[in-house]
């Protein structure tokens, strides 16, 4: 029925829905049985339950059941929760699973944006559930053949129970799914935790069953047996939320898989690597080092002695499978480069072998068109290379100079000084185009100038200079709320490629971070925040830019989008600054802790500065860049920068012929 009220009453009529709404909106959920029963078994895991019941039918027509001994729901909290559509249980119920009674247990919650309970409308657009909590038992039947509203309750009854838990019935007119796949899957997913068992037509699979299983065996801590099993996860059908080390003492998981244990850190879980994999270490031996409340281990020589061995076991894993990688990655590739490969010389087909097991041991999940892209420049470069031009330069070489390579080939190896060669005459080509771009009132700064400066972060600081500083989405968001509409998106057309930059009317910033992993909540929060402010068009930096850029700051430390306390830096710079400012200004918050600093820059100190830390190399080289213009020394650091020069709609913005 369609709800009419006057203006005055907020509103005139509410939302028309087709039947098939919630179906079209919900994506897999309701298109693939896998992810249809995956999600409704971690609503079972959500509500404390340690068995699963899923009988599978034969055929169409018939029912599929799915019957859980978790927490239930009262008649109110079914219409709260199973009702409410994209039921937020982070905000609600908060992460910590709440256990049935009578039953002890600490996990985290699956759920976070409520649409697991929707999975049965992958078999039919009709489903029962019958639910058993405090007391009483409470039957639904939910449809979504209403024009009114997207599902509803057709019918409902009540009587008393003692039971707790939840039945879930379903007659499949689609989708049937295939029992012994969905096995699999369920039991890869929730492999972690023994007190969890899942049946699927009264089967289960065993650990040492489990088709993803690398690896099993034992290993001895002194007096102290361990069975580790080795498993990956994409090959067992579904990866789970839990990654790391799951301990198991006397068939019962201690606090939750990690891959941080103790003092040590057994990988890196941020690592692509690190969420394929999950390692369960069971034993008989531990319960001396259990903290009561089996959360984790209580600290000691005997337990920091295990997670070492587990370490070491782990490691020794995951080398051999990135070695199993390089040598399928080299049949593939000289497969796939067969004729280029063959026309190398023995050196080039050596250190194209030496490149791929580099890249592969690295990255060893790379994607094959990736690693294909990289291979692919590899061969060009090993074609364009001739030793008479370095024979030229050897004959033409001083007594001296001979000398001087003598002894840094006997430090260093000939790759050894050209990637640092390779990485100065970089450096100097960005000083060297910044230098001569500054001073050219002809140039474009927002398209040229501001992208040369806001990629080169190491002018600010040898402390910038790592990789890891980059653009996330904790950063954009906050971006989006501190700059709010000053973002001019249509003027830098290359803002969905760099979204690191942003264009405001006055001026260009560029905000970029550190993330840091935090051991006990699993999570990556922002650890160091870095603006760079670019001003235009020949502008005096003043107590307003410095005031601004301090209002930035500000900003970002209580947007409330950053997780974590994170150090902010902003630079402000310009083609001068008045000698009325402080050049140097930190931001405190209300405990009087530091917690970031402006900078007042120019594009000359910059450059001034960035020369003595390469010991003023650009002036030794001063010839080199002599004849080469700033947009040539441009143009040969875009492609680093990510911009396509040779784009004919660029070039015209760069001319402004557009």
């Amino acid at each position: 029925m369609v709800v009419r009220k006057k203006a005055d009453n907020h509103f005139i009529q509410g939302s028309l829905f087709e039947e098939d709404y919630l179906v079209r909106t919900l994506g897999s959920i309701v298109s693939s049985p896998e992810t249809a029963l995956t999600e409704l078994v971690a609503n079972a895991w959500d509500a404390g339950a340690t068995n699963v019941k899923i009988l599978i039918p034969d055929d169409l027509g018939k029912k599929i059941i799915i019957e859980d001994d978790g927490t239930g729901l009262t008649k109110n909290q079914f219409y709260d929760r199973w009702m409410r559509l994209a039921y937020n249980r982070l905000k609600h119920q908060g992460k910590e699973v709440v256990f049935p009674p009578k039953i002890e247990g600490k996990r985290l919650a699956y759920g976070r944006n409520g649409v697991g309970r929707h999975g049965l409308l992958c078999f039919n657009n009709e489903y029962k559930v019958i639910t058993h909590s405090s007391g009483e038992t409470a039957t639904f039947v939910i449809t979504t053949t209403n024009r009114d509203q997207p599902f509803i309750i057709k019918r409902e009854s009540f009587c008393n129970s003692t039971k707790h838990g939840t039945r879930l019935e379903v007659t499949v007119t689609k989708h049937l799914p295939e029992p012994d796949r969905i096995l699999e899957i369920l039991s890869a997913k929730f492999l972690h935790d023994p007190k969890f068992l899942v049946l699927i037509n009264k089967k289960s699979i065993s650990l040492e069953h489990l088709a993803g299983l690398i690896d099993s065996r034992e290993i001895m801590v002194e007096k102290i047996k361990l069975t580790a099993h080795f498993i990956d996860s994409q090959k067992a059908g579904r990866s789970t939320i839990y990654q790391g080390v799951a301990f198991w003492q006397n068939n019962r998981l201690v606090g939750e898989p990690s891959w941080y244990w103790g003092h040590s850190l057994i990988f890196d879980g941020r690592t692509k690597f690190a969420k394929r994999y999950t390692v369960v270490v069971k034993s008989d031996d531990l319960s001396d080092f259990v903290l009561e409340d089996w959360s984790g281990f209580k600290k000691c020589n005997e337990m920091e002695n295990v997670y070492e061995k587990v370490s070491v076991y782990v490691t020794e894993i995951l080398s051999k499978l990135a070695e199993e990688g390089v040598e399928d990655t080299k049949r593939q590739v000289k497969c796939e480069f067969a004729k280029e490969y063959s026309s190398l010389s023995p050196l080039g087909k050596y250190e194209l072998n030496e490149a791929i097991d580099s890249i592969t041991r690295l990255h060893p999940l790379a994607k094959p068109e990736s690693l294909s892209l990289a291979v692919e420049a590899i061969i060009n470069l090993e074609k364009t290379r001739t030793g008479k031009e370095l024979l030229l330069k050897l004959t033409q070489l001083t007594e001296d100079e001979i000398e001087g390579l003598n002894e840094l080939i006997e430090k260093w190896s000939i790759r050894d000084a050209l990637s640092v060669l390779d990485e100065i005459d970089n450096r100097l080509s960005v000083i060297e185009a910044i230098r001569k771009l500054a001073t050219d009132k002809a140039t474009d700064e927002l398209h040229v100038l501001h992208p040369l400066v806001t990629s080169a972060r190491w002018l600010f600081g040898p402390e910038f200079e790592s990789v890891e500083f980059s653009s996330n989405r904790q950063l954009q968001t906050t971006v989006e709320r501190v700059f709010k509409k000053e973002i001019q998106r249509e003027i830098f057309n290359n803002h969905k490629n760099r979204p690191d930059i942003v264009v405001l009317s006055k001026s260009t910033i560029s905000v970029t971070g550190t993330e840091k992993f935090d051991p006990e909540s699993q999570l990556s929060t922002v650890d160091r925040v870095l603006i760079i402010e670019l001003k235009k068009g020949g502008s005096e930096l003043n107590r307003e830019e410095r005031n601004q850029a301090q209002g930035y700051v500000e900003d970002f430390m209580n947007c409330g989008s950053l997780i974590g306390n994170p150090y902010i830096e902003a630079f402000v710079v310009g083609n001068t600054y008045s000698e009325k400012i402080q050049p140097i200004s930190t931001v405190r918050n209300s405990n009087s802790v530091e917690m970031g600093k402006i900078r007042i820059t120019t594009f000359g100190q910059l450059v001034d500065t960035a020369e003595r830390r390469l010991f003023g190399l650009r002036k030794k080289l001063d010839s080199r860049y002599e004849n080469i213009t700033g947009m040539e020394l441009f143009k040969q650091q875009a492609t680093q920068l990510g911009i396509d020069y040779e784009n004919r709609a660029y070039k015209h913005q760069i001319h402004g012929k557009a």
